[in-house]
């Protein structure tokens, strides 16, 4: 097979994309014969994985923009009329949040779901990401899409896809829409000119939040406590979308108003007063902690741009301040939504809670205490929601979905994460605690004394370099002759390779190890020889495998740690507990 020149490919390039600024950069790239760069952006294309599309936005087939947005959007209208029932009556549901060509981007992807036919659900105006998923369930759509990068720097931008249960895509339909997008590569529409007055197009902007807040009611514990309290709290939606919905969600619990931070109050697409516009990163809720210090407020919350993840932070009784971590707000949810449910009389059996598996073991433990469901799974919502979703059409209730990324899925109506709701949630019990003279501090402390300390550390290293990032979990997996470290020597006979992972990890001995790169899955390893035979279909894992790399130790003293590579940033990420 012939590969095309660099050159040809910019040309082809040129003969497709309407869109000036793009254009203007690959000419200039052709002029200045920068090969190497027109290489980079043009002849990968981007991968459409299970979080859909997530990049740079700039020119190119491996980047984010009109010519890509337009490529997704024909086979993702495709593939749902080809598998879903009566997708075009159904109708697909569109938003976007207020990054830089988000506006355009959703109605190109209108633009596209229209010349297939489709009815169009949109929402005009910017909005936090938990409004889409909502629409396709409450609306019974065939899909939705997203236009939103969430946290992630502000020159990157995502196209964000749900299926008809309301749910992020999962495997298999990644792999079917990404051969639905090739096959539909060629952009045939780029008019967008009063799309808005099709009379296939839909503003549901209204109902549809309506029924949002009217669902998100069902929380309400105790109105008069929540109208009473004296509880203050400042809020920072770190410049993006979430402060007047999450205004009007506290407002229907309620509750009082939050203090804002006037300097991160309004969309901006730029975020000027952050580094990065992601409430976990450390000194993000600085100017938030600052307010509250001044008017002598001790408790801060966050949602980040795209109100799909929550935040908070305390104000200790010796003056310094608690950031809650994401498995703390976890275990902080789960234990008040065990009260919830008791309160509805749902049987504790009856329960479903789930978390993913990098996140902390605490929620296993509390379900063994109290007899809850639980479940954990893969890593993000795709595979949280739909377990849920499958435990609800069993019977089961949903309680609680998170992952330590500070992402929670409170109740049913929304499967995905909802920062919007958990937000009110939260305030809710720290009106509670406070009329009691507690705070959300103690109520952690209270948990941990029944259930067990778990401290973790997670973080990250950058690694945009594939390259590297490949030889880093080579060597993890394969070894290398360090005289110092002792490792497996797992001989797959089916496969012919060895797996040399390490047998100790801070001197304690490594009693799990999961692989979910090459499909290995090993317990009680400590037990077991370091020189093995493995034959095919043995210490295979539970969980599917991916290639992407995702490695899991356990040690004998219960420690854990994960490694794995994130699906949407450059980054080689950690777990540990």
């Amino acid at each position: 097979m012939t590969t095309i020149s660099t050159l040809d490919l910019a040309q082809r390039w040129l003969a497709e994309d309407k869109d000036p600024k793009t254009r203007a950069q690959i000419e200039g790239l052709v002029a200045s014969g920068n090969e190497e760069q027109l290489e980079l952006l043009l002849r990968t294309p981007i991968e459409f994985g299970t979080a859909g599309l997530r990049a740079r936005m700039e020119a190119g087939y491996s980047r984010l923009n009109q010519l890509t947005v337009i490529s997704a959007s024909q086979g993702l209208s495709a593939y749902a009329e080809r598998t879903v029932p009566h997708a075009l009556e159904r109708g697909v549901v569109i938003g976007h949040d207020h990054r830089h060509n988000s506006h355009v981007f959703a109605r190109l992807t209108a633009r596209a779901f229209l010349d297939r036919g489709f009815r169009v659900h949109f929402f005009p105006q910017i909005g936090p990401t938990p409004q889409v998923p909502f629409a396709v369930k409450q609306l019974k759509a065939a899909c939705g899409v997203m236009i939103t990068a969430s946290h992630n720097p502000k020159n990157d931008n995502g196209y964000k896809v749900y299926w008809e249960n309301g749910a992020q895509i999962k495997p298999p339909l990644d792999e079917g829409i990404a051969a639905c997008i090739e096959e539909h590569r060629e952009p045939r529409s780029w008019d967008v000119e009063g799309i808005e007055h099709d009379e296939r197009v839909e503003d549901v902007t209204v109902p549809m939040m309506d029924a949002y807040f009217a669902e998100a009611q069902k929380l309400v514990q105790d109105v008069e406590l929540n109208q009473s309290t004296l509880l203050q709290y400042v809020y920072t939606p770190m410049h993006g979308v979430g402060a007047p919905f999450a205004a009007r969600m506290l407002s229907s619990f309620g509750l009082p108003p939050f203090v804002a931070v006037p300097e991160q109050e309004q969309p901006d697409p730029d975020f000027p007063t952050v580094s990065f516009p992601n409430p976990e990163e450390k000194g993000a809720l600085d100017m938030a902690k600052s307010l509250a210090d001044a008017q002598n407020i001790g408790l801060v919350i966050a949602n980040d741009p795209d109100a799909d993840r929550f935040a908070a932070a305390e104000k200790q009784r010796d003056g310094s301040w608690l950031m809650f971590t994401g498995d703390q707000l976890g275990a902080i949810f789960a234990a008040y939504v065990l009260e919830m449910a008791r309160s509805a009389r749902v049987p504790d059996a009856k329960l479903a809670m789930v978390n993913s598996t990098v996140s902390s073991r605490m929620l296993e433990t509390m379900a063994r205490v109290e007899g809850f469901y639980y479940a954990d799974t893969l890593t993000g919502f795709k595979w949280m929601a739909n377990e849920l979703e499958a435990l609800q059409n069993q019977g089961y209730f949903i309680g609680l979905g998170y992952e330590e990324a500070i992402g929670y899925m409170i109740h049913d109506h929304v499967l995905d994460k909802d920062g919007v709701t958990a937000l009110a949630v939260f305030v809710q019990l720290a009106a509670r605690l406070h009329a009691k003279g507690q705070n959300v501090g103690d109520y952690l402390e209270s948990l941990y004394a029944k259930y067990g300390y778990y401290t973790s550390a997670n973080s990250y290293f950058l690694c945009p370099d594939p390259v590297k990032m490949d030889q880093i979990f080579l060597r993890i997996r394969y070894g290398t002759a360090e005289p110092d470290i002792e490792r497996s020597e797992y001989r797959r006979t089916h496969t012919g390779d060895v797996l040399r992972y390490p047998l100790t990890i801070g001197g304690f001995p490594v009693s799990y190890i999961r692989d979910l790169t090459v499909g290995f899955e090993m317990r009680d390893v400590d037990k077991q020889a370091a020189s093995l035979d493995i034959a095919e279909g043995e210490c295979l894992p539970q969980f599917p495998v991916s290639s992407s790399h995702m490695i899991t130790f356990e040690t004998r003293n219960g420690g854990r740690l994960t490694m794995r590579t994130s699906g949407t940033e450059p980054k080689l990420k950690y777990y540990l507990e």
